[in-house]
């Protein structure tokens, strides 16, 4: 079934803007493991504050994005940079909705 995953992550002090950087690396990763969109917000009221989102069409394919080389990698170059453990949430997609726009040339 569908879903989105959430990944909390929590900056350690003073690496919130780097950490935002080290999160533009790995997020699009999500795309080759079949993520149809991710989204990654930093939190205006906590700096160190980080949500990551994406949308999978089968909960294994996010596994494969989240324990594959390279998030293993990835989190072994920037250990120390975020706060653990790290646990993350699947959601079911139960509904949606979107507003499009018309583009008018």
């Amino acid at each position: 079934m569908a879903g989105v995953v959430n990944i909390p992550w929590y900056s350690t002090l003073f690496r919130g803007d780097q950490f935002e950087q080290a999160m533009r690396e790995i997020a699009p990763v999500a795309l080759r493991y079949g993520a149809t969109d991710f989204e990654v917000m930093r939190s205006n009221d906590d700096r160190y504050r980080f949500w990551q989102f994406a949308h999978f069409e089968r909960k294994a394919d996010f596994e494969a994005y989240w324990y594959g080389p390279e998030f293993n990698i990835w989190r072994a170059d920037y250990t120390g940079w975020f706060q653990v453990p790290i646990v993350y949430s699947w959601f079911d997609r139960v509904a949606a909705g979107a507003v499009e726009t018309n583009h008018v040339t």
